[in-house]
């Protein structure tokens, strides 16, 4: 069974789009998508430096771009009468964060341009949101999971993003940030992570407004593949249902060890993940034993994931 996941926010670099121009119609799609938020995913995705793209409203959107635009060059469009359509390889599709909203694509809840127009709404959201106080994220590395919980609520923070694999991402105001820095959990390491605000907590409470009313008049419809939940890591099979999970999202913690829990109890044996990939896929080696995990960075990496999507295609499967 083969899942196909796209990253959250912090996993973008300068430049990277850069060689995804190389591929028929991609710099028009992007144009277009560009045209529809007003943001030029082509500046920001190729020549914008590492502090610009660090910026919320920026970032959330060259993700899911890039997201798409990979998931596209491996599937097919999925919006094309008589296209090239390959999801029916998949057993499911989750996204990190605002990674749900390129996989609300995959899994055929959301088009295209409805997820641009609306991760563009989230990321204005937000980074409004994060303007009211000075706040942050760090990364929890090690540790018994419910001492470093426990630890971080002592401080005031929250456990934001639990995401197996040793690896708790705590948020909170830059004071408590810095507390945690000088008082960290027993056997545990303690990083900052490179985005401007405490998503997915309370400080994210305005944003959920904001959501709601964006995605009040998006064309819903319920998945075509199986898509997993951050809240929960529940298989949620109804549209609606994802659109109300993808709103309160914002302000609610990701269980990304949950979905990662469902990928095994649905028999996952490979993983991919789309542009930029790495981070999930760096989890999934240290959670998911015996699943193969392929990230796609570049161009490079469509041809190994394009056979990975081949071996899992429905009479691939039959016949063996």
């Amino acid at each position: 069974m083969l899942v196909l996941v796209a990253p959250g926010q912090g996993a973008q670099t300068p430049g990277f789009l850069t060689p995804w121009l190389d591929l028929p119609g991609a710099a028009d799609r992007l144009r277009s998508w560009s045209d529809a938020i007003g943001l030029d995913l082509l500046h920001y995705g190729t020549e914008a430096d590492a502090d610009a793209i660090r910026d919320t409203s920026v970032a959330q959107p060259l993700l899911v771009a890039s997201a798409l635009l990979s998931a596209e060059a491996l599937l097919g469009d999925f919006e094309a009468t008589g296209g090239n359509d390959e999801r029916g390889a998949l057993g499911a599709t989750a996204g990190h964060s605002v990674g749900e909203l390129a996989a609300a694509v995959v899994a055929g809840v959301l088009s295209a341009q409805e997820a641009m127009v609306l991760v563009r709404r989230r990321g204005l959201a937000m980074a409004e949101a994060a303007a009211v106080t000075e706040t942050g994220m760090s990364a929890v590395l090690g540790g018994d999971q419910e001492t470093v919980t426990a630890h971080l609520e002592r401080l005031g923070l929250t456990p934001a993003n639990i995401n197996g694999g040793g690896q708790i991402v705590a948020a909170g105001t830059v004071e408590q940030l810095a507390a945690l820095s000088a008082d960290k959990p027993e056997k545990a390491r303690v990083i900052p992570v490179k985005v401007a605000g405490a998503f997915h907590t309370r400080h994210m409470a305005p944003a959920v407004a904001a959501m709601e009313s964006a995605a009040r008049d998006l064309s819903v419809a319920d998945p075509v593949v199986r898509y997993v939940s951050n809240a929960d890591g529940a298989v949620v099979s109804e549209g609606k249902e994802v659109v109300h999970r993808l709103v309160k999202q914002v302000s609610n913690p990701v269980r990304w060890d949950l979905c990662m829990e469902t990928f095994q109890r649905l028999g996952a044996t490979a993983l991919i993940e789309v542009c930029p990939g790495g981070t999930l896929t760096g989890l999934a080696k240290r959670s998911l034993k015996g699943v193969q995990a392929l990230a796609v960075k570049t161009p490079d990496n469509l041809a190994a994931a394009r056979e990975l999507i081949a071996e899992h295609a429905p009479g691939r499967r039959s016949a063996e």
